[in-house]
């Protein structure tokens, strides 16, 4: 039943696509573009998944970018949580703020006669959370993205990354693709996964589709599993670009 889902979910992804507004989600490579000089754009999201005996809720998830310079952005982000955990002796269930991240990305390479962007980016974790949702320490995330236009419709992104979070060393990765059929709507197909400390690693395939209401505002859907893992989960949100919202002087 899992995999007719993904299939179905798949399908309707791929027969669509957007990409007037450059936004960081729904998927979990984040795009090698920066938002415009002077411009604030909200991402906003919910989440709801399942891990063996965990079911979890998230939402709203809130990234804000704001464009600070030309090819640099400063981001806030931070989600409420609530977990229900449901093992065979023994319940419980916690909810409340994530911790703060804050952090910046930089336009490394961008130029009209090249079809390849890079940028790079990083976020400073601070413990602000309750103790069951904290890394109860500073943590750190560091991704370099980059992205290259086969064509006018399919594009191809991909992010490696280090992080540091729960005391634990990680490093990441992530490729999406892209496809173009219109101006309105779109869809990608992403794997992505984790490699930590001791060999523990996780894969996962995650896919999704976008709809353009207006130049600056889109809306997005997408469902993802683990592929050597029981994680599954289902997401939808927005994402706003409001221009010229500071001073571009």
């Amino acid at each position: 039943m899992k995999h007719k889902i993904t299939l179905v979910v798949l399908f309707i992804g791929l027969i669509s696509y957007s990409q007037q507004i450059i936004t960081d989600r729904p998927d979990q490579t984040e795009s090698s573009s920066t938002i415009p000089k002077g411009s604030l754009q909200i991402e906003m999201g919910f989440v709801a998944s399942s891990y063996e005996n965990i079911n979890g809720f998230v939402g709203p998830s809130t990234l804000l970018r704001v464009g600070l310079l030309k090819g640099l952005e400063l981001r806030i982000f931070n989600q409420y949580e609530s977990y229900k955990l449901d093992f065979e002796f023994f319940n419980e269930a916690y909810s409340g703020i994530s911790d703060l991240e804050a952090g910046f990305k930089v336009q490394l390479l961008k130029k009209e006669d090249v079809n390849t962007e890079i940028a790079f980016l990083s976020h400073i974790i601070i413990p602000t959370a309750n103790d069951e949702l904290s890394n109860d320490e500073v943590g750190i995330i560091n991704k370099l993205s980059i992205s290259h236009n086969i064509s006018n419709k399919v594009s191809i992104g991909y992010n490696i990354g280090y992080d540091y979070k729960e005391q634990i060393h990680s490093f990441t990765y992530s490729a999406a693709l892209a496809f173009s059929l219109g101006k309105q709507l779109g869809s990608y197909i992403e794997a992505y996964g984790t490699y930590a400390e001791q060999g523990f690693y996780k894969s996962f395939l995650n896919v999704g589709f976008t709809s353009l209401i207006s130049d600056n505002f889109q809306l997005d859907a997408a469902y993802g599993l683990g592929l050597n893992n029981d994680l599954q989960f289902f997401s939808a949100g927005f994402s706003w670009n409001i221009p010229r919202m500071f001073s571009s002087k």
